[in-house]
């Protein structure tokens, strides 16, 4: 795995997005989370096909904190089985990279 990752997140609303990016940003899990305010989701749950407006989040962080990233993500989405997706991170700048250093907690 890549030292650092892109995580997506999709939430109910924007107020459960700010709720979830606020958080990782404030313990840590998180250099910075963006919210999208409005993403129109379309998928299979329980045999149904739902439309479903939500709000899409991009989490910077790394791949060292994920495992507690998805925890905390666990305990504050409302969401039964919540969309927690990471990606590497290939490449950047590395005043990012360093700054990200900086704010995480590992």
């Amino acid at each position: 795995m890549k030292k650092y990752i892109l995580v997506l997140i999709t939430a109910s609303s924007l107020d459960e997005g700010e709720k979830i990016g606020s958080t990782l940003v404030e313990e840590g899990f998180a250099a910075c989370c963006n919210i999208i305010p409005e993403v129109k989701s379309i998928f299979k749950w329980k045999g149904e096909i739902c439309r479903e407006k939500e709000v899409l989040l991009l989490v910077k962080s790394k791949a060292s904190l994920f495992e507690d990233l998805k925890k905390k993500i666990k305990q504050l989405h409302s969401y039964e089985v919540p969309e927690i997706i990471a990606f590497p991170i290939e490449a950047g700048l590395q005043d990012y990279f360093k700054w990200m250093d900086e704010v995480l907690k590992a």
